[in-house]
């Protein structure tokens, strides 16, 4: 599964403003609500509940907060980036920067561990987090996210 495939430009936000992982992730939240239909304070419980179980912040400034939903048609991918860092709780402690958020349906686990692991194995490639870090506009992560999302 490629990220482009869930990945939709309405979804990016490079400006990401909040300064805590709630905030975060209602900033996130708010295109993808729209663009599902469903409520957004809903969709900010489902990710808050997973959170609780345990942080989505998996150190070197990445984060990727996900949660399963009913009644959700397809799998849907936001990305934010925060250029100060959010405390989100992550392993090593230190703030992240980028994050993926994912939303799929209940009934989809296979979905939705493949796009956790390729997202997972691209992060590692750190020429591509550090354009991610400079990307000024959606446009700009779209486009960075496409040169490696066809190398993958």
């Amino acid at each position: 599964m490629r990220i482009l495939e869930v990945l939709q430009k309405d979804t990016i936000n490079t400006e990401l403003k909040s300064t805590d992982k709630k905030g975060v992730i209602e900033e996130l939240i708010d295109s993808i609500s729209r663009i599902t239909g469903k409520d957004s304070e809903e969709l900010v419980n489902v990710i808050m509940e997973r959170e609780r179980l345990g942080s989505t912040g998996i150190g070197g400034g990445i984060g990727i907060p996900h949660g399963k939903l009913k009644n959700l048609e397809s799998l849907i991918l936001g990305f934010g980036l925060s250029r100060k860092g959010v405390d989100f709780e992550s392993m090593d402690g230190r703030p992240t920067h980028l994050f993926f958020l994912i939303l799929t349906p209940e009934n989809s686990t296979g979905l939705h561990l493949k796009l956790l692991s390729r997202i997972s194995r691209i992060l590692k490639n750190e020429s591509f987090k550090k354009k991610l870090l400079k990307a000024t506009d959606n446009n700009e992560v779209y486009s960075i996210i496409r040169e490696v999302d066809e190398d993958f």
